[in-house]
């Protein structure tokens, strides 16, 4: 099923994406394009990132940094601009 018309991103694919790490409708964004032309699906990309596990919202819920894993060689260009959550 597709979860955002604008770039073709399927409900699988932002699970994938989860399942890599990607936590927040920004992060997906990031990894996908899905949310950032008409935004109608981010509502639906934040129930699926409810519905599943994060592999670094438990850093997140201790106060470690997330996205520092992120970064690095291979790391796509997008992520350079992101900053840790205060």
């Amino acid at each position: 099923m597709f979860v955002c018309s604008c770039f073709g991103v399927t409900e699988a694919q932002v699970q994938r994406h989860a399942e890599d790490g990607a936590c927040t409708p920004r992060q997906i964004a990031s990894a996908c394009k899905a949310g950032t032309d008409c935004g109608s699906c981010v509502r639906r990309i934040q129930a699926i990132l409810g519905r599943g596990a994060c592999p670094r919202r438990e850093a997140a819920d201790q106060g470690r940094p997330v996205l520092s894993a992120l970064s690095g060689p291979g790391t796509p260009d997008a992520l350079d601009g992101l900053d840790e959550a205060a």
